[in-house]
């Protein structure tokens, strides 16, 4: 698993999560969990793919796939022109810039709207890589089943905010849902799945 200070890596898949600063709402009305992923759509998909989010009033959980070096290289070219190809060979710190930038600017509008100050979240940022494929189901399960876990709700479908009802539904998405069901083998061993855990 590792420490939640690790440095992300192309190809690699990372548990990433975060809280609000001293336990601060990140999410005081539905609005704002619409907004976050709005925000979240601008920044990520240029860095990762994403297979799984759950959204909670203090925290916040995602389950991403770093792309490729080549992917990863072409985004930093067109991102910032002017600096030499070389500078990248590192790809950490344009990943972890862009989900600085990314909640920077839900933080800097969630201020906004509602007249605060200060850091809205931790400053680390946890991630937590997973190198073992049979972990890919058990944590997707435990990202949405984070609401019943914390007592939001007594069951998976009573909370909005994830990305379960996504993943289930007809709709085109930005989430890996075929390679998901793929882990799973297939739908409705997703559901059966999220019913055992």
């Amino acid at each position: 698993m590792g420490n939640n200070r690790e440095s992300f890596e192309p190809n690699a898949i990372y548990h990433v999560y975060n809280h609000g600063n001293a336990g601060d709402l990140i999410f005081r009305e539905d609005t704002n969990y619409a907004f976050f992923l709005k925000r979240y759509q601008k920044y990520i998909p240029h860095i990762a793919d994403t297979f799984a989010y759950c959204l909670m009033p203090n925290h916040f959980h995602v389950m991403v796939r770093v792309k490729s070096r080549e992917a990863l290289l072409r985004f930093a070219k067109k991102k910032y022109p002017d600096r030499d190809p070389q500078s990248f060979e590192n790809f950490a710190d344009l990943i972890s810039n862009q989900f600085k930038n990314f909640l920077i600017s839900y933080a800097k509008s969630f201020n906004k709207m509602y007249d605060r100050k200060g850091s809205l979240f931790l400053d680390n940022l946890n991630r937590k890589s997973i190198t073992e494929d049979s972990y890919y189901t058990q944590l997707i399960c435990y990202i949405h089943q984070n609401p019943i876990k914390h007592g939001f709700v007594d069951n998976i479908t009573d909370w909005p905010y994830s990305s379960y009802h996504s993943l289930l539904s007809k709709q085109a998405i930005n989430l890996k849902r075929e390679e998901v069901f793929k882990w799973f083998g297939g739908r409705e061993n997703f559901i059966q799945a999220h019913k055992r855990n």
